[in-house]
């Protein structure tokens, strides 16, 4: 038998409509944010950085394809790995469909990831999104962007991640780099987000939110619930960033 207060129609719409009001305060703040986002300054990329491509090695201006604006997912995957990180796989299954859209947006999505090209693109093909990947494994972008850190940066705790220091026990870790491109096709960074900057991105959450039960996690670490989703019935599933890392070491 449930322990939650159960009240009468007439009471239950009252205080629906006072969490309403909240809620439009909370969008009203958050189109504050966003609108605060795009005013923030770009910095101009003028290092040359060419990736691994599905169709041969590519730059960095060529990843817009054409379009003027360019959405890059940092997707753990070192090229040590056997498969990619279940997170931003959950986040890819969240992402992946949008790709589509936003470039009707003129806006391009791509995954970039450090494991080499092979491996990754068969690992696309596995979990089935049809979005780009790329790899970098030949390149510096996931280290300039704050996303991957050698043994002696995460042994020394200076490692920067998330705009703040600390020791990082894994190499590889998630994020999402925003750019544009001018007319004369320039490039520049405009915005960067990490850790839990990366949960509006992914919708399944949105909808477990608004559950009773909510995502549900107190008490878990890892994210212990989740599986790549053709894993969920697999009982030997494996972290694959733990087959390489310390132990009790967490994402």
């Amino acid at each position: 038998m449930t322990t939650h207060p159960v009240v009468s129609q007439a009471e239950w719409l009252n205080r629906r409509k006072e969490l309403l009001k909240e809620e439009k305060e909370f969008t009203q703040r958050r189109d504050e944010l966003s609108a605060k986002r795009r005013e923030l300054p770009w910095v101009k990329v003028d290092k040359t950085y060419v990736f691994d491509g599905p169709d041969g090695p590519v730059a960095l201006a060529d990843l817009f394809d054409g379009r003027s604006q360019l959405l890059v997912y940092h997707f753990m995957f070192a090229p040590e790995w056997s498969q990619g990180c279940k997170s931003c796989s959950f986040l890819a299954d969240n992402y992946d469909p949008s790709a589509l859209h936003l470039q009707h947006r003129d806006t391009t999505l791509v995954t970039v990831s450090r494991a080499p090209l092979d491996k990754l693109l068969a690992f696309r093909e596995r979990m089935g999104w049809t979005s780009k990947f790329v790899s970098s494994f030949k390149n510096d972008f996931n280290k300039d962007f704050g996303v991957y850190f050698t043994d002696e940066e995460r042994n020394s705790g200076l490692s920067i991640y998330n705009y703040v220091s600390g020791p990082y026990p894994i190499s590889d870790l998630p994020g999402l780099s925003v750019f544009t491109r001018d007319s004369s096709g320039n490039v520049f960074h405009t915005y960067s987000t990490y850790a839990r900057g990366l949960d509006i991105f992914i919708n399944t959450y949105n909808l477990l939110d608004v559950t009773p039960k909510g995502r549900d996690e107190e008490g878990m670490t890892n994210m212990d619930w989740l599986r790549h989703h053709d894993r969920y019935n697999d009982p030997n599933f494996v972290d694959p960033w733990l087959e390489k890392q310390p132990a009790g070491a967490k994402a």
